[in-house]
């Protein structure tokens, strides 16, 4: 005779609910243990295998703690504000309210069916008016102390979802995980937090955290900070029109043989000679449908296109071609960068690829200046071929050249951040 699970688990489960067996007494701080997992989008009538291997392992882990003496708090919410669940209205042909309200009362069976240790007296529902009170609150705070205000950015664009993406919402064929629809980049105005003016605290903090060295590695590579000079280089065909760039070494800009633009970098429309329209605009258009993770792929083949417009080097006047190719991202540094085949590998490999000029400026110790450079080297060595700088060991190089710069007016010293550039992160707001 079979496992009779029907009667049996509802029974069980029943007693489970009337005797509040998985209430948690928050007074007591003694053993606590916060057991969080993320929220459900209820954008859907039911739950998927997914939802099983996330949920499933977390109580798992939550239950064993509280068989330990540990005194567990397992909530419980559902995501319900924003366009997944605006859209799934739509294609139900319903009010948001209503058909998010169902699918939340289905949902939560579903998760009390599968004997989940959840409280469900503290359970969140973030399209509630007591929820998102605090939201708006919340986002009034940060509009007041300045750190939230609008500007216009590229995001990743679902057309089927009408919503913006985050890069981990995108796979990694540059498809919605939601619906399988082709991403796209699009320029869009949209709300922004200014979060960089915590990173320097974000990155001191992480010294006293009980965290694995691991998990602070990638919070510090996440944040990525980095030490430079941003230097502005003047178009040949417009000395107003300038091009800002990134550098942590500055020490090589004598060797700078060419220039390269994000594909959405709002100059390339404005350069772009005639001559080169057609492969631009077909190189951007490809390129949008690429997630960020997939263009910045270190073994992934480089690739680009000659603007048929050139800059002009502001140490030495030297005239530098102006590339755009998709391993540059606009929502980095400046979207711009300065490319020194000599001593960058990702320039060397491009350089060679589309027979650009390969300059060297360091020197490697013990080998000849004249013997031209098989692969880019990227150590620290004599600076050579570097006007008034020639002869100064790179390292201290850096801060010169840094110095001369700064006074001449074209560069200046400037802390960076792996961040959308000048640190803000995009956020989306949508009633329902």
């Amino acid at each position: 005779m079979g496992y009779p699970f029907k009667a049996i688990e509802n029974k069980w489960q029943k007693r489970w609910h009337e005797a509040k067996l998985y209430k948690t007494d928050l007074l007591k701080t003694k053993n606590k243990c916060y057991t969080l997992v993320m929220f459900i989008y209820p954008s859907s009538d039911k739950l998927h295998l997914g939802h099983w291997f996330n949920y499933g392992p977390t109580d798992t882990w939550a239950r064993f703690r509280r068989l330990r003496g540990y005194n567990v708090f397992e909530p419980m919410g559902f995501d319900s504000f924003g366009l997944p669940a605006e859209n799934y209205a739509i294609k139900s042909g319903g009010h948001p309210h209503d058909i998010t309200e169902e699918n939340i009362s289905v949902i939560r069976q579903q998760l009390k069916a599968m004997g989940a240790m959840y409280d469900w007296d503290m359970q969140v529902i973030t399209s509630h008016k007591d929820y998102y009170k605090w939201t708006q609150w919340v986002f009034l705070q940060l509009y007041k102390a300045g750190l939230a205000y609008r500007a216009k950015a590229p995001v990743n664009w679902c057309p089927s979802c009408n919503t913006v993406l985050a890069n981990e919402q995108v796979t990694s064929d540059g498809e919605c995980e939601r619906c399988g629809h082709l991403v796209i980049k699009k320029n869009l105005t949209q709300w922004f937090f200014k979060i960089t003016d915590y990173a320097d605290r974000l990155l001191a903090g992480l010294a006293d955290l009980d965290w694995p060295e691991r998990t602070k590695l990638m919070q510090q590579n996440w944040i990525g900070r980095s030490t430079g000079v941003e230097i502005n280089f003047k178009l040949e065909s417009d000395e107003q029109e300038i091009i800002r760039v990134f550098t942590t070494r500055p020490d090589t800009l004598y060797g700078v043989t060419y220039m390269v633009l994000a594909p959405e970098h709002p100059l390339v429309e404005k350069i772009t000679t005639s001559g080169q329209k057609k492969q631009v605009d077909e190189y951007i258009k490809i390129s949008s449908r690429q997630s960020e993770i997939e263009r910045t792929s270190t073994i992934r083949e480089k690739t680009g296109v000659f603007t048929g417009a050139f800059a002009v080097n502001p140490v030495n006047g030297e005239r530098v071609p102006i590339w755009i190719a998709d391993y540059v991202l606009v929502t980095y540094g400046t979207g711009a960068v300065m490319a020194v085949p000599g001593h960058d590998e990702r320039d060397f490999e491009f350089a060679t690829k589309y027979h650009l000029p390969v300059k060297k400026v360091i020197l490697q110790p013990g080998t000849n200046e004249d013997v031209p450079l098989s692969e880019a080297y990227t150590e620290p060595g004599i600076m050579i071929n570097s006007g008034q700088f020639t002869g100064l060991p790179s390292k201290e190089g850096i801060g010169k050249i840094s110095d001369w710069m700064t006074a001449e007016g074209f560069g200046k010293r400037k802390v960076n951040y792996k961040w959308i550039p000048p640190g803000i992160l995009p956020v989306t707001f949508r009633r329902i």
